[in-house]
């Protein structure tokens, strides 16, 4: 939450008022001029403390997965209670096979949290993509879900039944989402949005008990009041809606009789989302879910155009070859932008365009600095140098954005700066009063975004970050990764942490939870270590975690001022680097040794190929071509094929 006072000095603007009360009267309103982290930084203003007294949710929509994924990762650090990445698939929606399970398993995941109406300040990210019509009814889907509370009566064959309807797969033992097993009166369940499984623990017809447990130690966890199942796929609602549609006549040129069948019951043919039009006249788009009080926000609409049109192209061309006869599953973003007119619409872009009457130019300036000339940075910020034509840093409130604030500080002190590190970003007087003083303030950042400073002369604030400093950048391309629902058991829950249970503090070890106490205006846990108290407040909870163990015995408190804790820490590290520096030795020994290499493939080698009686998948052929080049070259081979039984390893 290192930007939480940035959005809030923002969301106090008078522009800002006048921007809200434009963007109130139009319902929609466009941003120039403005890079990546401002605009995060101004929609996260508009939509949690500007459009009305109660904070409304956030939808983004990028042009490219990439582009969302550095949406994503920034607004976890701009005070969201949660942020959600939507991922959707570059294919069309006439694949004749299934997209793969972990994008369809989050698409399910925020669905599911949307339907569930959350409460909390919600950022949900996504691609044009998400505006396509690909989704069932709203009310179709949160009807199909399933849930399961304590003390709910339920016969088992009723409970075998839905959770086969929801296309759970039943095995012996629960190792992997979309999975459940039964034993008697108890009931794993691994659902397909959450970390960990769910264990049920039945009397009778009577859920007694709902317990997570660990998928490798199969050991129970902690006890939830309630879950949601939703289905693990699509395809069971949309063979549902065909059936109540009465459309099997229109699957003769597309399923055989058998595949048809398949359909009254799991598992179902592939590609079924191609049939979506024919189960639901009019297929829904993510747009359908949101609650009302969402601001959309559309990231360069310019880009987010031209990319669809690609799309587009492609997809109209294969629906033209082979799919006519089904209903449309595609149309373009201008079209899919008119079901968001309901919202309030922010159109942002960094460049500006003169014949653009419309939009607002902000004026967005980087930081004209290099790196690493820290005198330079100091007379900047102290607007002592002129940065830009007839512009410097005087009277502005500045931010240093860093993950090692003391250290900034210092650099700037040491130049005659006054800067000072607030270690509680939600300090908002000690932050106001430092900025009427004209001290820089420096707030600690530990995500993984890519941050740029920048200046903005319409809000009179200014941002800088390590790039400026230290030159460093992030390395990792962004990429989708779902992040499941975190499990209980590792979360502080200050409902369920009880005097005497053991936490795990980040910085000092195990110690012991005493009692929740409030001083002035915060709450703060007490926590109990071997020499002494430490108070942690109640709203920043990130560096605890629940204690877990598989022994019986209680834990050894750490001591706060003593190493042991850091011993511990360093033994763990020196192990793993031990692993790492042996397995680096290893593979440089390979490198080194030379193997036999194998001639190219002959004329009867192809021949051979072609007699194969079966189609290759495209990973077959990736696997085949990688190891043709591993044994044509005279470097040992050292790869591993990895598949399902019956797969076509061998």
């Amino acid at each position: 939450m290192a930007f939480a006072s940035v959005i809030r000095t923002i969301a106090r603007s008078r522009l800002t008022q006048e921007l809200l009360q434009t963007l109130q009267q139009k319902q929609l309103l466009k941003l120039t001029g403005v890079p990546r982290l401002p605009k995060g930084l101004i929609a996260s203003a508009f939509a949690q403390q500007g459009l009305s007294q109660q904070s409304h949710h956030l939808f983004v929509v990028c042009a490219t997965l990439e582009e969302a994924g550095r949406w994503a990762t920034q607004l976890q650090s701009m005070n969201w209670e949660t942020v959600q990445f939507y991922p959707s698939s570059e294919a069309t929606p006439y694949e004749p096979f299934d997209p793969e399970s972990e994008m369809i398993w989050g698409q399910l995941q925020v669905l599911l949290n949307l339907t569930q109406q959350p409460t909390k300040p919600t950022a949900i990210v996504a691609t044009e993509r998400s505006l396509q019509p690909h989704l069932p009814p709203a009310n179709v889907f949160a009807e199909t879900c399933f849930s399961l509370k304590k003390g709910m009566i339920l016969d088992s064959k009723s409970l075998d039944h839905q959770l086969t309807e929801l296309g759970y797969e039943r095995v012996s033992l629960v190792e992997t989402e979309g999975q459940w097993a039964r034993r008697g009166d108890i009931v794993d369940i691994f659902p397909v949005a959450s970390e960990v499984p769910v264990r049920l623990e039945w009397f009778g017809d009577e859920l007694e008990q709902l317990r997570e447990f660990d998928p490798v130690s199969q050991r129970s966890l902690d006890q939830i009041e309630a879950m949601t199942l939703t289905p693990t796929r699509f395809s069971p609602l949309i063979a549902k809606g065909i059936i109540e549609q009465g459309n099997l006549d229109r699957f003769n040129s597309y399923l055989s009789a058998d595949q048809q069948t398949d359909l009254r019951e799991p598992p179902y043919p592939e590609g079924m989302q191609r049939f979506l039009g024919l189960a639901y006249p009019e297929p829904a788009s993510l747009l359908d879910y949101l609650p009302d009080n969402t601001l959309v926000v559309i990231d360069e609409p310019e880009q987010c155009h031209a990319h669809s049109d690609r799309w587009l192209n492609h997809t109209e061309d294969q629906y033209q070859e082979s799919h006519h006869q089904l209903p449309r599953l595609h149309t373009d973003l201008t079209t899919c932008l008119q079901k968001a007119e309901s919202f309030y619409r922010l159109h942002v872009s960094e460049l500006y365009e003169e014949n653009d009457k419309e939009g607002v130019n902000l004026a967005s300036r980087p930081v004209p600095v290099t790196p690493h000339q820290f005198a330079k940075i100091a007379e900047i910020i102290r607007g002592q140098r002129e940065i830009y034509s007839g512009m410097t840093l005087q009277n502005y409130d500045t931010w240093i954005i860093s993950a090692q604030p003391s250290r900034s500080v210092s650099l700037l002190q040491e130049h005659d700066c006054p800067a000072q590190f607030v270690p509680n970003p939600h300090d908002y007087p000690a932050i106001e009063k430092l900025h009427r003083e004209n001290t820089a303030v420096a707030v600690k950042y530990s995500g993984l975004g890519e941050l740029e400073g920048f200046i903005l002369p319409t809000f009179r604030i200014a941002v800088v970050t390590d790039r400026e400093f230290f030159g460093q950048h992030v390395l990792a391309t962004p990429s989708y990764i779902r992040k499941r629902r975190r499990a209980s058991s590792k979360q502080v829950d200050l409902n369920k942490l009880h005097p005497g249970d053991y936490v795990v503090h980040r910085d000092h070890g195990v110690g012991k939870f005493l009692k929740l106490e409030s001083w002035e205006t915060r709450e703060y846990l007490v926590v109990q270590y071997a020499d002494g108290l430490l108070r942690v407040p109640a709203d920043s909870l990130e560096a605890l975690s629940r204690y877990r163990h598989l022994g019986e015995g209680k834990p050894q408190l750490n001591k706060m001022s003593g190493k042991g804790w850091q011993n511990t820490k360093n033994r763990v590290e020196k192990a793993v680097k031990k692993v790492a520096v042996d397995l680096l030795d290893l593979y440089a020994k390979r490198s080194q040794q030379s193997g036999y290499a194998y001639p190219e493939d002959t004329e009867w080698q192809e021949e051979l190929e072609d007699s194969f009686p079966y189609q290759e998948t495209p990973d077959q052929l990736k696997a085949v071509q990688e190891v043709k080049r591993d044994l044509e070259s005279d470097h040992p081979m050292d790869r591993l094929i990895c598949g399902d039984v019956g797969f076509g390893k061998t």
